[in-house]
């Protein structure tokens, strides 16, 4: 991969991000059907964000709990089944492609690159955890701390949520579907 891209990818994510929202402004036709439908898949990795945040300190130690023992990259999977499920709020397959190319050559390089990144920072220990846990696609099978070299008994905190400012994903969650609820409602 090449680095230069890579970089560029971590530094831009945010801003397409919004590009991305923009898109969902113009190109929208929710119907109750799929904003119900789409806001429960959403949902459900707007709540991996929060599970994943709140085992989370970013560059204190290597998270393996929670659900880093499923996969390396739970945030980022909750953040592709939320756009996936915004996508389908919006009712709109454009958006949903658009969507899964900007994930492809937006979030897959910047997840290689904080590999490297986890790699020399956590030596032996993120080889170990990266040999037994998958980048994205999660395992069925959790893997255990002491196998992945974690600290056991880590759990779920509250204050990492908020240290991680993981509720700024759930406001926007909110604001996402009061703003496709209102556009259906104007057309």
């Amino acid at each position: 991969m090449d680095e230069n891209y890579a970089a560029w990818a971590a530094r831009w994510r945010v801003p397409l991000g919004f590009a991305m929202a923009i898109g969902v402004v113009i190109l929208s036709r929710p119907s109750w059907r799929f904003l119900v439908a789409g806001a429960g898949i959403a949902l459900v990795g707007l709540l991996l964000r929060g599970w994943a945040a709140g085992h989370l300190e970013k560059g204190r130690r290597l998270a393996t709990s929670g659900p880093y023992g499923y996969t390396r990259n739970p945030l980022y999977l909750g953040s592709f089944v939320l756009g996936l499920g915004f996508a389908m709020a919006a009712a709109s397959w454009v958006l949903g492609l658009a969507f899964l190319v900007f994930f492809l050559l937006v979030y897959v390089p910047v997840m290689r690159r904080e590999e490297e990144d986890l790699r020399r920072q956590f030596d032996g220990g993120y080889e170990r955890y990266a040999r037994s846990v998958p980048l994205f696609v999660p395992t069925l099978r959790r893997r255990a701390q002491h196998e992945l070299g974690g600290s056991a008994g880590e759990k779920f905190q509250w204050k990492r949520y908020r240290k991680n400012r993981e509720y700024e994903a759930a406001l926007g969650y909110v604001a996402g579907l009061v703003f496709l609820a209102a556009k259906m409602e104007w057309r």
